[in-house]
């Protein structure tokens, strides 16, 4: 490299490496205006939710009181983690101070969060998930949180957030945090997906990768096998299919957010499916489901509920939960395939002895 290609070189690695998220949002909707600035704000406050959390979570096995079960329960019914429990306190506690966001709808909250000091010229909600894949919390493999933004629709007069029991396309911008050797933040306001790195020597999250396209194939399936005999016949099907041919690799962690990472990286298929006893599944779509789906879809793959697009779905309450196949395209509509000819099956069965 000669002397005068250096200076070159040096101003394209500090012109990237000043990409903050802030300033990525704003190039993305190409404007200053009002509301470009309020989601440029609303993305910052993830981010510092994120840092506060990523530097529990570092400290986690020294820090008395950050691992290990509150004793308490979620309105799902599920022992809450203390982890759980301060990554709630802290999208809370950052949120309060935006004056941008009136509620805040959680997985660890039974009713919408209300800050009535917002109220008043706060025109977002913020639906997270603070925790997600918290059982590695204590033995120390990569978890998530998971955001979504929505505009407040009409007065709430009920104070139960009934305009959030809409589809997925009402979503503004969602996205993800994925804490692992190094803590990122993926994220879309509609404009394709992009994910940031975090530096900590600066305290920014520095773009990374921007406008993240999944292949519309891949070899990962990503599913719980152990819960194969809980599955609807159709499931067991395409699992029967991958394991009689080559190509597929299973990965599964456990937590939602590292699995759907790795799949929007490499391609492949991500599957929570429904059981006999519980078709409804155990993913809640408008904190886990809904975002996760939104960044798919940008970034050209899809995510259904073996029946029905995923952003098409309208939640019937708060905590309503749904499966989730989730992917690139050419492999989610394998999945979707084994579902239909089960169903033609059955009403072709149904038919005959009728």
């Amino acid at each position: 490299m000669t002397d005068i290609d250096r200076p070159l070189v040096e101003e394209h690695s500090l012109d990237r490496d000043c990409t903050t998220l802030s300033r990525h949002v704003l190039q993305q909707l190409q404007s200053f205006n009002a509301e470009a600035q309020d989601l440029s704000a609303l993305m910052n406050r993830i981010a510092l939710a994120a840092k506060i959390i990523s530097r529990r979570l570092s400290r986690a096995g020294l820090v008395e009181g950050a691992l290990g079960f509150t004793g308490g329960m979620n309105v799902q019914g599920e022992s809450v983690k203390k982890m759980d429990a301060y990554a709630n306190d802290v999208f809370i506690s950052v949120f309060k101070q935006s004056g941008l966001v009136c509620r805040l709808a959680s997985e660890e909250m039974e009713k919408p969060y209300y800050i009535p000091e917002n109220c008043p010229i706060g025109r977002y909600t913020l639906i997270y998930d603070p925790i997600d894949g918290s059982s590695n919390v204590d033995i120390n493999l990569n978890i998530g949180s998971i955001f979504s933004i929505r505009k407040q629709e009409g007065d709430d007069i009920d104070g139960n957030a009934s305009d959030l029991l809409q589809n997925g396309h009402k979503q503004i911008a969602a996205g993800y945090v994925l804490y692992g050797p190094s803590t990122m933040l993926v994220y879309s306001i509609g404009t394709g997906v992009h994910s940031f790195t975090l530096d900590p020597s600066l305290g920014e999250f520095i773009l990374s990768n921007e406008n993240i396209k999944i292949p519309d194939h891949g070899p990962i399936y990503s599913m719980n096998e152990g819960n194969f005999w809980q599955w609807e016949e159709s499931i067991r099907d395409y699992i029967r299919y991958v394991h009689r041919h080559e190509g597929y690799t299973a990965r599964y962690s456990g937590a939602l957010v590292g699995d759907f990472h790795r799949i929007l990286s490499q391609g492949g298929v991500f599957i929570y499916p429904g059981t006999v006893k519980k078709p409804e599944g155990k993913l809640r779509l408008l904190y886990e489901s809904a975002p996760l789906a939104f960044l798919m879809e940008q970034a050209g793959g899809r995510a259904s509920t073996g029946t029905q697009d995923l952003l098409e779905v309208v939640p019937e309450a708060l905590h309503t939960r749904t499966p989730l196949i989730i992917g690139s395209k050419e492999d989610v509509a394998l999945v979707e395939s084994f579902i239909q000819d089960r169903a033609r099956e059955s009403k072709e069965a149904l038919i005959s002895r009728s």
